[in-house]
């Protein structure tokens, strides 16, 4: 998806509440960063929702635009590599 698309599904996921009762983050691997935020960081991913992203820098702008701009908390997958499918998620 393309960057403003995911910028404007967040937003609308996010509604009316609090950006920053939400988390953000990026990964190549959905199962693994899901599987980490409930079991090592006992995190409730009820909402998880997560979008595939054009590029690394696309999904880069939108973390930060999202941490910096509205407020919310930040989990990014570690080392991410431009030649691999990568997500944005939130919940």
């Amino acid at each position: 998806m393309t960057k403003d698309s995911i910028i404007q599904a967040i937003n609308t996921r996010v509604g009316r509440s609090d950006f920053n009762a939400w988390r953000i983050g990026l990964t190549h691997d959905l199962g693994e960063r899901k599987t980490y935020w409930k079991e090592t960081e006992p995190q409730d991913v009820f909402h998880w929702t997560q979008w595939t992203a054009d590029s690394l820098a696309d999904a880069q702008e939108i973390e930060s635009y999202f941490i910096n701009g509205k407020g919310m908390k930040s989990g990014t997958g570690g080392d991410l590599s431009p030649s691999k499918t990568v997500y944005v998620y939130i919940f």
